[in-house]
């Protein structure tokens, strides 16, 4: 019950890291909290002084709670069935680290940086695109004589829809891609529980969970049109965390009733059950970021500072973040949804027509303007990666 507990915080708070780190985003991108949520709780757990307190307040729990619950999340993401991740810890030989706080990795973790700076630039893009299925092909941040250590962390997901969308050409006729030819995506089923509204402090949002086979989702929302990516995402986090209720489209009255989504009562020649007809867009996103740029969303404020050290339960010799950045990639397309980021912090030193005579309730989820995404592990309902798409994929004669 204490574990479920610890994972159960872990999960939220790694939740709440996407939410915030959604609200500074800007423009399309696509990013993975989970990816540096368990590099800031360790750190937390050999940091000193400010920086400590910082890092604690990113991560969301005590410096002192936040190794341990960093290790069993690894452990429960290690176990997701579709989702590959490692961690990984590479010191220069001079560098003394603290065998306590190596003894808090995961086994295997540690590897010692050779003279040789190419040759062990080489080793850590090999191990990047390992842990990514090729996704992510480089380690993020750039290996020179100042950095004496990387910690980073890599995950990659995929998983494929049960029943695959029909591909289409989307020449949306309002809003940003109007007039675009875009690859568009459709399919038709019974769940109309799979769509619904959310009514969150900023507004409403259109949620369309497309399940995956192997129990990772991916969340679609669609916000109202004034809305930020950050308030359309951090209201699907809301959903995930049970603070804000979703309405089933089954139980919303005929009319627009949400973002993008219409219930209404057709005509057919034979009965027939409800329908849910969704339109959305492939996408094939990739993103890079620079964490320093949002140094106080991570804890890294005070970290940064190379004119002291920070991080005495580390090493004994001054340690200062002097790097720290994620890549990341998403694609959704008809056949499934396929994610990799890799994170990595650096500290350095210092026809006729037919007889009508029926009618079914029939409810249109179109997606054909900018949307965000979570992709999800179904049971834990941790946030996995995150996005908001401003660039589809263009059709292709």
């Amino acid at each position: 019950m204490a574990e479920d507990t610890a994972i159960g915080g872990a999960v939220d708070a790694v939740n709440r890291l996407t939410a915030r780190w959604a609200d500074a985003a800007t423009g399309g991108t696509v990013f993975s909290a989970a990816g540096v949520w368990p590099l800031l709780a360790f750190l937390a757990d050999g940091a000193s002084g400010a920086a400590r307190a910082e890092l604690a307040d990113a991560v969301g729990m005590p410096a002192e709670q936040a190794r341990a619950t960093a290790r069993e999340l690894l452990a429960v993401m290690r176990a997701m069935p579709g989702l590959n991740s490692a961690l990984g810890l590479w010191t220069r030989q001079e560098l003394a680290v603290r065998e306590e706080w190596l003894a808090g990795l995961p086994t295997g973790t540690h590897e010692v940086l050779g003279e040789d700076l190419p040759g062990s630039r080489r080793a850590l893009d090999a191990w990047a695109a390992e842990w990514t299925g090729g996704l992510i092909e480089r380690m993020p941040v750039a290996l020179d004589q100042d950095v004496v250590m990387v910690l980073a962390s890599a995950l990659a997901l995929r998983t494929e829809w049960p029943r695959p969308f029909s591909e289409l050409v989307l020449r949306p006729d309002a809003g940003p891609w109007r007039g675009r030819e875009l690859t568009g995506l459709r399919r038709t089923g019974v769940r109309l529980d799979r769509a619904g509204v959310a009514s969150g402090p900023h507004g409403h949002v259109t949620e369309l969970k497309v399940p995956g086979d192997n129990g990772i989702d991916v969340h679609l929302l669609l916000g109202e049109q004034r809305m930020t990516p950050g308030q359309v995402l951090g209201t699907g986090v809301d959903v995930l965390a049970r603070r804000l209720p979703v309405v089933p489209s089954g139980q919303l009255p005929y009319g627009d009733v949400g973002p993008g989504l219409r219930v209404e009562q057709q005509r057919c020649a034979t009965p027939r059950p409800p329908e849910l007809v969704v339109t959305t867009v492939a996408y094939d996103m990739r993103a890079r970021h620079d964490l320093l740029d949002l140094h106080g969303l991570f804890g890294l404020t005070t970290a940064m500072d190379t004119r002291d050290g920070h991080f005495s339960g580390i090493s004994p010799s001054p340690l200062a973040v002097g790097q720290a950045e994620q890549s990341a990639v998403a694609q959704f397309g008809a056949l499934g949804f396929r994610a990799g980021a890799v994170t990595a912090i650096a500290p350095v030193a210092g026809g006729a027509l037919p007889d009508l005579r029926h009618t079914a309730t029939v409810v249109t989820a179109r997606f054909d303007r900018p949307f965000g995404f979570l992709a999800v592990h179904r049971e834990s309902r941790l946030v996995l990666t995150a996005g908001w798409v401003t660039d589809p994929t263009p059709y292709r004669r």
